[in-house]
């Protein structure tokens, strides 16, 4: 019932907008809001960007986003992605932003379009394709003529392109607001006057292309003119000192709702209670428009990620990275959205007052004289203790760091600490049907200088090298040694030495393998230390330099390296030989790149030969077929038997995998990698896999993946269910006075409740997936759930049911509940 009731609201809201077939909607706005065909708007916008997930996935994602309480999706435009070379242009697949665009207005929500060009994002090289950092004399995001000339070039072809298809909101599209530049504040110090001049001209610039809705820059404390200045952060609704000019609305364009990673990092969370927290806080100081950084992260394929961040992207985010909404997150933030709504007259049209009770409580309320339209705000900041005030003749209890909602300044609806929505855990299993994987295995050849046509005194810089068409590249030397150069002791060997910018390395001495080193995101730069056989007469030192992503922010991109920059053998006889001078041979990619390898066709250009057990070798493909696991769930491939490298399914590329590059928790930062259906065929699927440093395919495991394994956690006395959201003001109390506080329980997809893993009446501890019985415990607790939710799709279990007449420490008891779904017969909810 609740998410039925909920559907048809969110509906009804979202057709108001795109569904009546009206041709435009004017744009404008003024100090309290976005002013949308002359109606104030309260504005919850999520970032999803169309090219980390496939166009097959993005109709579920949109839908989610709008379930969700959304009515603004917000992306960027991916220069690189769209110019990869001068001139040359890809707008197909999933980097058709006009047809994303144009889906998100179908299903009834706005868009913000940050058009940047300068977008970070983790993005490699900050969304600037490689070319332009070799355009002569150009600095990029300064007042520099070459960088501005082909900014604006490209900016101008992206609004005419959008305009063509009447996408901004005059013309009738969803399109309501735009972005120019990205973060400028930090950069402009750098480059000082002429950083101030560079974001005056963009400004400029932007207004001057009449899209026909505002343009905002975020983090950019001097926005020029009409352009907004906005909050990106983790809590604006604390630190944002408001826009630059009087005439300018609150927006929060970038509310980050955990953290992305880099390869290294441990888990990144953020709770939803502080991510509620935050919201509810920016509302209820003149905020109107919310969007979070990622409402889905999705995935980096290919090589799209910027340096050392993971193939996976924000996978904290409301909707995970297999677009499965991760809960408390989602379901707190819909009902946080709804009773947002509900203060939304007396938000944008009521006067706000502000009360201090203490240094911790505070009161906000929103009033429109004359009428009865009234929202109030109580707030307490302290992060220890609960408090109860009188607001009006009347006592509430408000749970440490908290804030109440009350649309009519009588009735708690939403408190953002008190979590009523289910939670879940995400799990993954093995496939049947893509079990038993038979695996091949084709090595790299290990050059020699005299094999490499590309030649200089010195090794040459990476990124210039390879023009990120490739992570790879190869560096080779030759030195002849005298008999009398070598150590006569055996036990005594020459130490060799690569200092290098980053990012990661292979070695080989004469074909044989030598070692592996690598950088960091904090520190690129590392040094090589082997030590290392040599022999009599000439040998061969050859070195696979890495990169994982260009940069993606900071002054001078244009100027950072990478690469190998000197090289030395200590213990020589001789003493130390720098053979940074020794002439070298270098090559772009391997081999089995530029064969490719990892296509059908492509495979065929090399013998296979069958992949023994235990870890292989470094530089070894891998090949395998398997069939389109079992179910519609989404597909992972577990790859923790391996080092690091690269995945391609059918062509094509997954992503980087790095599962021997460990946390500080002793545990990779990425294990499973996202393989979305849509890359799939029904049988024979094409794996291949690019190992650098060595490991063992045959531990890769193909999985499904879901989230049936749900939980609810309800405290007595908590905030109205989900049902009450309909009703208002009396009626509204009423219910709330005489609610019998229960759990409700909803299986994703259709599925119906199979078991109960646990369930205690009392004080249990501990999260959905690892929960534990407290010090006192309802006996009767897992037999009430089993009877009223076993074989049903849904079903909610009242906390009257449960045997009480025992003490518990806490004044209030917990009912946490935890229950697997599946497919099977759904008994009458």
């Amino acid at each position: 019932m609740a998410a039925r009731i909920l559907g048809v609201v969110l509906l009804f809201l979202g057709c108001s907008v795109f569904c009546n077939g009206e041709s435009g909607k004017s744009v404008t706005y003024d100090a309290r809001s976005l002013i949308i065909n002359g109606a104030r708007e309260l504005l919850f916008s999520g970032s999803i960007h169309y090219p980390r997930s496939p166009p097959e996935m993005w109709p579920d994602l949109i839908k989610k986003a709008k379930d969700g309480g959304l009515n603004v999706i917000q992306t960027y435009v991916f220069w690189n992605l769209h110019e990869p070379i001068e001139g040359q242009f890809n707008f197909e697949g999933n980097y058709d932003f006009i047809k994303f665009i144009k889906m998100i207005g179908d299903h009834g929500l706005y868009v913000t379009l940050r058009v940047g060009p300068f977008i970070e994002a983790e993005w490699n090289h900050g969304g600037f394709p490689f070319w332009l950092r070799e355009v002569p004399n150009i600095t990029f995001r300064t007042d520099n003529e070459p960088f501005k000339y082909h900014m604006e070039k490209y900016t101008k072809m992206i609004i005419s392109m959008v305009k063509k298809e009447k996408l901004f909101a005059p013309q009738g599209g969803p399109i309501i607001m735009a972005q120019i530049e990205n973060e400028y504040n930090s950069v402009q110090m750098v480059y000082k006057e002429s950083g101030t001049r560079y974001i005056q001209w963009a400004a400029n610039m932007a207004v001057g292309l009449d899209a026909g809705v505002p343009w905002v820059m975020c983090k950019q404390m001097d926005a020029p003119g009409p352009v907004i200045n906005t909050c990106n952060g983790r809590q604006c609704g604390e630190t944002f000192t408001g826009p630059n000019g009087p005439n300018k609305p609150s927006l929060w364009t970038e509310n980050w709702t955990a953290q992305y990673r880099v390869f290294g990092d441990p888990p990144a969370q953020r709770a939803a209670e502080d991510i509620a927290y935050a919201v509810t806080r920016f509302f209820s100081k003149n905020g109107t428009l919310n969007n979070y950084y990622m409402f889905h992260g999705g995935t980096n394929f290919g090589r799209t990620s910027s340096s050392f961040v993971t193939t996976r992207y924000y996978d904290e985010a409301p909707l995970d990275e297999y677009a499965l909404p991760r809960e408390p997150k989602y379901g707190h933030l819909t009902d946080l959205h709804r009773a947002l709504r509900l203060c939304k007259k007396a938000l944008l049209w009521g006067v706000p007052t502000v009360q201090r009770i203490s240094n911790d409580i505070e009161i906000r309320t929103y009033e429109k004289p004359g009428t009865q339209t009234c929202a109030a705000f109580l707030n307490n900041n302290n992060t220890q203790n609960a408090a109860t005030i009188n607001f009006r003749g009347q006592n509430y209890y408000l749970p440490p760091k908290s804030i109440s909602i009350l649309p009519d300044c009588k009735t708690v609806v939403y408190n953002t600490q008190s979590i009523v929505s289910q939670h879940n855990a995400r799990s993954f299993h093995p496939s049947k049907k893509a079990s038993n994987l038979q695996w091949e295995m084709s090595q790299e050849s290990i050059p020699e200088m005299q094999q490499l046509q590309m030649r200089s005194r010195q090794p040459l810089e990476h990124y210039n090298l390879t023009k990120d068409t490739s992570d790879y590249a190869w560096y080779s030397t030759s030195i002849d040694f005298k008999r009398g150069d070598l150590p006569m002791r055996r036990d005594i060997l020459p130490v060799l030495v690569v200092a290098s910018l980053g990012h990661a390395m292979v070695g080989f001495v004469n074909g044989e393998y030598i070692g592996f080193e690598h950088g960091s995101n904090v520190e690129k730069s590392f040094v090589f230390k082997k030590a290392v056989n040599l022999k009599q007469g000439m040998n061969h030192l050859s070195f696979l330099g890495m990169t994982v992503g260009l940069p993606d922010s900071g002054a001078y991109m244009e100027k950072r390296y990478a690469g190998i920059r000197a090289v030395t053998i200590q213990g020589l006889n001789a003493g130390t030989l720098d053979l940074t001078s020794n002439q070298w041979g270098q090559e772009v990619g391997v081999q089995g790149e530029k064969l490719q390898l990892y296509t059908e066709e492509g495979s065929g250009k090399v013998q296979w030969s069958q992949a023994k057990g235990g870890a292989g070798p470094p530089l070894t493909w891998y090949k395998t077929y398997f069939d389109a696991p079992e179910g519609e769930s989404p597909v992972a491939l577990r790859m923790t038997t391996m080092g690091k490298g690269m995945i391609w399914v059918n062509g094509q590329s997954i992503g980087r995998y790095w599962v021997n590059y460990l946390s500080p928790l002793g545990q990779p930062s990425q294990s499973e990698y996202h393989v979305p259906r849509a890359f799939l065929k029904k049988e024979k699927n094409l794996l291949v896999v690019f190992e650098e440093t060595g490991g063992n395919p045959s531990g890769i495991k193909v999985l499904t993946v879901n989230r049936d394994t749900i939980c609810s956690v309800v405290k007595e006395n908590y905030p109205p269910n989900i049902d009450s959201w309909k009703l208002s003001g009396d009626k509204l109390k009423a219910l709330v006075d005489d609610l019998k506080t229960e759990a409700e329980l909803i299986c994703p997809d259709g599925k119906v409740i199979k078991s109960v893993a646990f369930a205690s009446f009392g004080d249990p501890s501990g999260a959905c997936g690892s929960f534990a019985v407290g010090q006192c415990n309802s006996l009767n607790s897992k037999k009430v759930v089993e009877q009223l939710c076993l074989g049903k799709n849904m079903c909610t279990i009242p906390l009257k049911n449960f045997d009480s007449n025992f003490k518990c420490s806490e004044p209030l008891k917990t009912l946490a509940v935890q229950v697997r779904c599946g497919r099977g017969k759904s008994a009458s909810a």
